[in-house]
């Protein structure tokens, strides 16, 4: 899939037009430049973005993965069949897990402020995680794997980079795996194992020093996965779960 580790490197000019959302208990990364001393704050990183394919000069531009290699500062993401694309599913999802996480009194702060905008590259994204000082990070994304590959997995970053990356990120990878077979979701058929799926090359995971997991919800391509996505309830449903699971992730 054209899943970006996504941080975003190169898309700094683009980070600095943002605005702070509204909401008095949300934030976005741009306000968020000193780290924050409170474990109910949760970072969302909606995968990719609405605008990344009209402006390829920026999001191909190459950036470092946290493992000594390079990769695109970010890419446009995949898309269902009939054109039902991916930045557009993350960002319902994202939005829809941030609501259900303020009621619960949680801070939240989102990598970027809506689907329509470019990047930010990977390592940025890690980074708005870093300066949030927050008790979980979480990217949501979906795949684009060939059709009859099914099901949702959690990724995370293997072998750790620091201890942020290890037990805790562990911890909440599998929390959310948990919750999500517990809500009727299918793990996936076709990559990791029993839902997990340990990786290296990941630069918003990699970059990561809070606790990070990154939610593949499912596979864009496979008609039965695509149903789930691309409907309005399927999506309310996948965000009850991930919330859920961040809620009991941060106890």
């Amino acid at each position: 899939m054209l899943l970006c580790g996504c941080a975003h490197g190169s898309a700094g000019s683009q980070q600095s037009r943002r605005t702070s959302s509204a909401e008095p208990v949300s934030s976005t990364g741009s306000a968020s430049a000193v780290p924050i001393a409170d474990d109910r704050v949760v970072v969302l990183d909606p995968g990719h973005n609405g605008g990344n394919g009209a402006h390829p000069e920026v999001i191909g531009q190459l950036v470092q993965d946290g493992r000594g290699r390079t990769k695109p500062c970010n890419t446009t993401g995949t898309s269902a069949s009939d054109g039902y694309a991916e930045h557009e599913f993350n960002w319902d999802v994202a939005t829809l897990v941030r609501d259900a996480l303020i009621v619960r009194g949680i801070r939240v702060v989102m990598t970027r402020d809506d689907d329509a905008g470019v990047g930010p590259c990977i390592d940025e994204r890690a980074a708005i995680g870093n300066r949030s000082g927050a008790a979980a990070v979480v990217s949501i994304h979906a795949d684009g794997a060939a059709p009859g590959a099914h099901g949702f997995h959690v990724a995370y970053s293997s072998p750790p980079l620091n201890p942020a990356q290890g037990e805790p990120s562990v911890r909440l990878a599998t929390t959310l795996r948990d919750t999500m077979v517990g809500s009727g979701f299918a793990p996936s058929t076709y990559v990791g194992a029993e839902g997990l799926n340990p990786r290296g090359d990941l630069a918003g995971l990699n970059f990561s020093e809070r606790p990070v997991a990154l939610v593949e919800c499912g596979n864009m391509r496979d008609p039965g996965d695509a149903a789930l996505l691309e409907s309005p309830d399927g999506r309310a449903k996948l965000a009850d779960a991930i919330a859920a699971a961040i809620t009991t992730y941060l106890g």
